[in-house]
């Protein structure tokens, strides 16, 4: 009996043994069969890993009011003639009398031009001139007027500030500055008067315009 029973244990202790030989070789074979891959840095929105630390390029805007430096032009003159200037190529253009404005956005740009007996001067500007805008102009203020040159030769410019009309879709109202030549030639003044939000950086696009302008 006790032989017997010796044979039985040796029988179940080899069992035990083949059954944990098959897992150990059932576990190894799964493990090489699927390795682990590490991910190379962030994946972006197509899936493609992106260098470690690298960012998106930031999107690039204009202020408010701002005219981007690509801006073309093209030159304006009057049906009466007279002269020629150039005006920001695109913008929308309408016309009364001798009044011809061109707009886009929060920019503008108007061209008067009347009949005067006496060229303007720095003093006839600032005592008619000022005094007109200022029940024209919604807080009108700032008033500097100055003598300055262009190709064209002198003009009278006057620098303010005031409120735009409100916007009529939104209701929104901007701060704007203007600047405004008066141009003189033998009985014939030509106001030319830009303006734009305060803050927008346009010195370069008003003086293209204020530069091109020519008498005929």
């Amino acid at each position: 009996m006790a032989r017997v029973r010796t044979v039985r244990s040796l029988g179940v202790v080899g069992l035990v043994l083949a059954a944990a030989v098959s897992a150990g070789c059932s576990g190894s074979g799964s493990g090489s069969s699927s390795p682990s891959t590490a991910s190379s840095g962030p994946v972006s929105s197509s899936g493609t890993p992106t260098a470690a630390g690298a960012s998106p390029a930031p999107t690039e805007s204009n202020p408010p009011g701002d005219i981007p430096d690509n801006q073309a032009y093209v030159a304006f003159q009057p049906s009466g003639g007279g002269f020629t200037v150039k005006v920001p190529e695109g913008w929308a253009r309408t016309g009364k009398g001798g009044t011809t404005v061109f707009t886009d956005k929060l920019n503008r740009v108007e061209i008067a031009t009347a009949s005067a007996s006496a060229a303007p001067t720095v003093a006839s500007v600032d005592s008619q001139v000022v005094s007109q805008l200022r029940g024209q102009v919604p807080k009108f203020s700032g008033a500097k007027v100055s003598q300055v040159n262009r190709h064209a030769g002198s003009a009278v410019l006057l620098k303010y500030q005031g409120d735009s009309a409100a916007d009529p879709v939104t209701g929104k109202v901007v701060r704007d500055a203007f600047e405004r030549y008066a141009f003189y030639r033998q009985g014939h003044e030509v106001d030319l008067t830009l303006s734009g939000p305060v803050n927008a950086d346009n010195v370069d696009p008003w003086r293209i315009v204020t530069d091109s302008f020519a008498w005929k």
